[in-house]
């Protein structure tokens, strides 16, 4: 694999390269561990792993001299913001100097991440000279007794380890034996990444609660260190963040797979649930004849069935290898770009990702970083529906990475990038992923993994540069986030006015691309693509439109939500009116059913499906799955006055985990366990009428007498009972 690295290198200005990937050519770093005033380097080649010990000395940056007393080590650089780099002999120095500063109210910047400072001012990245196939990955599920690791029932029943080079074992036995095998286990297999699914919130905390209890020392780390838990922070998943307490172990990365599949699907949106079994089926990863059990149910039969528990737990940990290999990839090979880890670089956003390159480069410069500039609102990208209903013969043509290419061909950059950084690092990534994608196109196997690896990891940061300038980082610039805001509107209006103008029909617009109903002419993909680039000849150089699809109909409800059918059949569920993961099942079900009634022109099938659960509801028939909702308890559960119905059922229950649970008649909240024929129908009845207001759009002025509102002809009922007339709105 060191042949494809070099091969990618070479075709790099030395520029560029060093902007992106760091001044420090050091190959095969898998972690890195920073003490007081040393940082160990743990470096794997082919006879195995052997450490390079380098000198470290923390650093922060402010914007007057005299916040810092006179006898610090004080560089001044050049240009204006945080221009005075201040050096410590020690990280406790630092960390007092840091206080100092805080209680103050100082202007600084400073790295909380001593292994992020270290890699920021050495040059030096992870992974250089590595695939992905190269890291020693190790895999831990367990399997307890029940969630809580308090009790005594709570216990750790086994632990599934396996390995990227083969390895696999169940780990069972007393429990205090259990724990004591899986420290052996990690020392021997000495993994550079250890990964679970859910590990953060489960695995790892449950087995130290464990350990604690039987005096059990986790010892994982690459030199005998225990594991250790950070404070709270946030993994950063598309435009939301979740919490989490991060655990540590020097010398080894840690992986969530549960943080890293959700980003995986941030762009893609066809997951429903994140659980390891629903994300290996949705995703065409589960190991055949998959064991399933119920979470409630592993103890009873570890009890009288244990061969088949640990068949489940291997399966586990399978599947959650093929799930790494897929959606971790891209985050491994940004590593070898940012000077972070790669634990953290798993939870970052890419914003701060580009911010810590750009911050880099200006420090091995020695020039000042700029102060990030207030931020403001900026315009949207132009959106607009023309056509509800359904449509047939259509065509999606979209402007390729519109926002860098106008950033590109206009020169848009950040005013504060006075060492010309911005732009060259964005051309440079937009010219790898070209070549990358090629690549990957030509080749197969291991190479195909890597170059697509490597292709995904250039987008990300690419698709990021725009969202960059808007947000609150270093060298933000509200106004030229703007510019290219306006500067893409225009572009998609052009776009869709000449598809008209060449007796095309606009569906809907949005942002980069364009949906349209085909001109009579148009009768295959090849026509297809010659009318797209006909339409695209009109655009200003560098700016590319393609043909990004065609299907054999769609279906407009409104803004952003549609269905489209491709030339196979298959159904491709877009906007949270006719997918969430939040609805109901039965709403869920309701939206889907509709949509294939509407995809077949019957608009009254809609209404017969929206009558007949509406009787249902009314009659009790609806079974508790189907209106119970899957929660999450957070801290905020027990601490929002909007969540304490939730909290009254959700004592007990760990932080992270999930809890289904449904509306009461009386108000409260209960948990689908303990149903008991006391669901709220009046609620159940308002979210239904609220599921068939969705489609509103695209019944026009027959919707109020196709779905008349429930709660009406309950009122109506009232009414008649009281002796004030009636009113019969369904017939």
């Amino acid at each position: 694999m060191m042949y494809y690295v070099l091969r990618i290198r070479c075709e790099m200005s030395a520029d560029t390269q060093t902007i992106l990937f760091g001044a420090d050519s050091t190959e095969r770093i898998t972690a890195i561990q920073v003490g007081e005033s040393e940082a160990v380097l743990y470096i794997r080649d082919n006879s195995g792993i052997r450490t390079l010990r380098e000198p470290f000395r923390p650093w922060l940056l402010v914007t007057r001299r005299e916040d810092v007393p006179e006898s610090s080590d004080i560089t001044e650089l050049q240009g204006e913001g945080y221009r005075f780099l201040v050096m410590f002999p020690s990280w406790s120095e630092f960390q007092n100097a840091l206080h100092s500063l805080h209680s103050s109210m100082a202007d600084y910047f400073a790295y909380p991440s001593a292994e992020k400072q270290f890699l920021t001012m050495s040059g030096k990245t992870m992974f250089k000279g590595m695939s992905f196939e190269d890291v020693h990955r190790l895999q831990v599920d367990i399997e307890t007794a029940s969630l809580s690791s308090e009790p005594e029932a709570g216990r750790i029943l086994m632990i599934a380890v396996a390995d990227s080079l083969g390895f696999e074992e169940i780990l069972e036995g007393d429990e205090k034996d259990i724990l004591s095998k899986l420290v052996k286990v990690i020392q021997e297999r000495d993994p550079d990444v250890i990964e679970g699914h859910n590990i953060f919130g489960f695995d790892l905390p449950f087995i130290a609660a464990r350990a604690r209890r039987y005096g059990v020392k986790l010892t994982f780390g690459r030199d005998g260190s225990e594991m250790r838990f950070g404070k709270e922070r946030t993994c950063t998943i598309g435009g939301t963040s979740r919490p989490f307490v991060p655990a540590h172990v020097n010398g080894r990365h840690i992986i969530d797979t549960m943080f890293c599949v959700q980003r995986f699907d941030v762009p893609r949106g066809q997951l429903e649930r994140y659980g390891l079994k629903e994300c290996a089926q949705a995703l065409g990863l589960s190991e055949p004849d998959r064991v399933h059990i119920p979470g409630d149910g592993i103890l009873a039969l570890w009890q009288t069935d244990p061969e088949t528990v640990k068949v489940y737990a291997r399966h586990d940990v399978r599947e959650t290898a093929r799930l790494s290999s897929l959606v971790c990839p891209a985050e491994f090979y940004l590593t070898q770009m940012v000077p972070d880890t790669y634990q953290s670089a798993a939870t970052s956003g890419t914003g701060e990702k580009i911010n810590s390159i750009l911050i880099r480069e200006y420090l091995r410069r020695r020039h000042a970083v700029p102060r990030p500039k207030p931020t403001r609102p900026i315009p949207g990208g132009y959106t607009e529906i023309r056509t509800v209903g359904l449509v047939n013969n259509v065509v999606k043509c979209d402007v390729e990475s519109l926002y860098p290419s106008l950033m590109l061909t206009q020169q848009i950059k950040p005013a504060s990038d006075v060492l010309d950084v911005f732009l060259p690092a964005l051309s440079d990534l937009t010219e790898r992923r070209i070549r990358a994608k090629t690549k990957a196109q030509l080749a197969d196997g291991k190479e195909k993994a890597y170059w697509e690896g490597l292709q995904s990891s250039f987008k990300i940061l690419i698709n990021s540069f725009f969202g960059y300038l808007g947000a609150p980082f270093n060298f933000n610039d509200p106004d030229a986030a703007e510019k290219v805001t306006t500067s893409g509107q225009a572009i998609v209006k052009n776009i869709a006015e000449s598809i008209e103008e060449k007796g095309g029909r606009v569906i809907e617009i949005d942002t980069d691309g364009v949906y349209f109903c085909v001109p009579p002419n148009v009768v295959d993909e090849e026509s297809e693509i010659a009318f797209v680039e006909e339409v695209g000849e009109e655009l200003p150089t560098g700016v590319r439109l393609a043909h990004d699809g065609r299907y054999a109909a769609m279906l407009s409800l409104k803004i952003k939500n549609y269905v489209l059918v491709d030339y196979s059949g298959r159904k491709i569920f877009k906007g949270a009116a006719v997918r969430s993961r939040s609805d109901e099942r039965f709403g869920r079900e309701f939206i889907s059913n509709a949509v294939d009634c509407l995809l077949k022109g019957d608009k009254r099938g809609v209404s017969r499906l929206y009558l007949e659960l509406v009787d249902k509801i009314e009659k009790g028939l609806l079974l508790p799955e189907e209106f119970a909702r899957r929660e999450r308890v957070t801290k905020k559960t027990f601490e929002s006055a909007q969540k304490k119905r939730l909290a009254a059922v959700a004592q007990g229950v760990r932080i992270g985990d999930y809890v289904n649970v449904y509306e009461k008649a009386d108000g409260t909240v209960g948990l689908i366990e303990h149903y008991k024929g006391d669901e709220d129908r009046s609620r159940l009845l308002e979210k239904l009428y609220g599921f068939a207001s969705r489609l509103r759009d695209v019944f026009g002025d027959e919707f109020d007498r196709l779905f008349p509102n429930p709660m009406a002809r309950a009122k109506a009922h009232e009414a008649e009972s009281t002796g004030q007339g009636t009113l019969n709105l369904f017939g």
